[in-house]
């Protein structure tokens, strides 16, 4: 079977997970193809049908998966997808381990230093199915004992690129952007980092998985896993890897993802 490879995180993974698909045909000696020309939202959409077999997700769809109710993911307690392996970033704060942040940014030139001075402030997050872009801001709320009108005006972008321009813009006064995303768009563009600032660092959260279909024959699923784990020793491997700043995979387990299980029992009364 030819498998199907994509990505539901932000456009600047499309050239590391490419080059992963690239990867996997040489090393399963079976064609996989990276898929980037539909929305993110078909994306997800085929990964839970099986129409794309392999994708890398945000960790809340993959809790809502698994739960015992049914998700766009999931109909049943057994779900469609299983975890494949998890991405640890190559970055000292990231501690070797498969987390990351949600960066609360501003302008550089904005009078707010602390996430508590957000009040009234017009925010913008990417959509409500992103933990570093929603579901997290909504813990931090429960945390300080607020509520979803602590911000004046909540806006959803589409995307954590389009948040970091709405903020630049003046259109709105903060956003969570997603840590790894943020440090990609800043290697880009390193006049950046010259434009925002960062207030506060929310997280750690469990990195966005890769998952597998079941549909996929279990021994096809190990030689891929073990392949994704073993992709930083080789330095072809590692010269990969780095398009992501990335430093390897390693196996995944599902307890993982329990820490956005207890975010979200705290936050279950928090809308934006």
């Amino acid at each position: 079977m030819n498998l199907l490879l994509t990505t539901c995180q932000a456009h600047n993974t499309f050239a590391v997970t490419a080059a992963i698909a690239d990867y996997l045909t040489q090393q399963i000696n079976q064609a996989v193809q990276f898929v980037g020309d539909i929305s993110w939202q078909d994306r997800y959409r085929q990964i839970g049908s099986g129409q794309i077999q392999i994708g890398w997700i945000c960790g809340y769809p993959y809790v809502q998966a698994t739960a015992v109710t049914s998700t766009p993911l999931s109909t049943s307690p057994n779900p469609a997808i299983e975890l494949l392996a998890l991405p640890v970033m190559a970055g000292a704060r990231y501690q070797n381990r498969p987390i990351y942040f949600s960066d609360v940014v501003v302008r550089h030139d904005s009078p707010f230093v602390r996430f508590a001075d957000l009040r009234g402030a017009r925010w913008a997050y990417n959509e409500i199915g992103s933990q570093s872009g929603y579901h997290i801001v909504r813990h931090k709320l429960a945390q300080i004992g607020e509520n979803g009108d602590f911000f004046g005006k909540a806006i959803a972008s589409g995307g954590h690129v389009n948040s970091l321009a709405l903020v630049l813009a003046g259109e709105v006064e903060a956003s969570a952007i997603d840590s790894t995303v943020l440090e990609m768009s800043m290697r880009e563009d390193p006049t950046l980092a010259g434009q925002i600032r960062v207030l506060e660092a929310l997280g750690p959260s469990p990195i966005p998985p890769w998952v597998i279909h079941t549909s996929v024959p279990a021994p096809l699923r190990q030689s891929i896993r073990q392949a994704l784990t073993q992709l930083h020793l080789t330095p072809a491997g590692r010269e990969i890897l780095a398009l992501g700043e990335l430093a390897r995979f390693e196996t995944a387990v599902d307890a993982h993802y329990d820490p956005i299980r207890q975010m979200l029992h705290i936050s279950q009364h928090i809308q934006l």
